[in-house]
C-alpha cells in the first residue's frame, strides 16, 4: 500500500533553531521594555493618590492619567485620531507637568524625552498639586 507521507523526509534545519532563539530574545526584550516603561507611570500614579497597578492596563492607564491631570475621559477618543492625537498628547503632558508643579520647559522634556522625564517626575521631590496644578479650596472651618 502506498502512503502519502512515506516519501516525505522530515529535516530540522538550523533556521528553525535560530527562529526560536530570536523569538525568545524579542519576547524577553519586549518584557524588559514594558517594565521600564511601566515603573515610572506606576510611581506617578501612586504620587497622585491612585493605585499603581492601574499603570499595567493599556488604555485604562490613559484614562487614569486623564483623571490625574483633570481632563475629561472622552479625550481618550481623540487619542485615536491621527494628527489630532499629537495636539491632545501635548496638552495632556502640559497638564501633567503643571499637576506636579513644573512648567513649560518640563513639558518640552516630557514630549521629546518622555521616558527620562517620566522617571524624573516619578522619583523627584515634587508633589501632586491637584489636577493641572489647581489647588482645591480648603474644606471646613478656618483655624486662624
Amino acid at each position: 500500500m502506498y502512503s502519502l507521507f512515506s516519501d516525505v523526509a522530515v529535516t530540522t534545519t538550523s533556521a528553525d533553531v535560530n527562529t526560536g532563539a530570536l523569538f525568545t530574545a524579542v519576547l524577553i526584550g519586549s518584557l524588559i521594555g514594558y517594565a521600564l516603561a511601566v515603573i515610572p507611570i506606576w510611581a506617578i500614579f501612586v504620587k497622585a493618590g491612585e493605585p499603581g497597578w492601574q499603570a499595567l492596563i493599556p488604555i485604562w492607564n490613559t484614562v487614569v492619567l486623564l483623571k490625574i491631570v483633570g481632563k475629561p475621559v472622552w479625550w481618550i477618543i481623540l487619542f485615536f485620531i491621527p494628527i489630532v492625537n499629537i495636539v491632545f498628547v501635548i496638552l495632556t503632558m502640559h497638564a501633567l507637568s503643571l499637576s506636579f508643579g513644573h512648567g513649560a520647559g518640563f513639558t518640552v522634556g516630557l514630549i521629546f524625552l518622555s521616558l527620562i522625564f517620566y522617571y524624573i517626575l516619578a522619583f523627584d521631590s515634587s508633589r501632586y498639586q491637584g489636577a493641572a496644578g489647581y489647588q482645591a479650596a480648603p474644606v471646613g472651618y478656618a483655624t486662624a
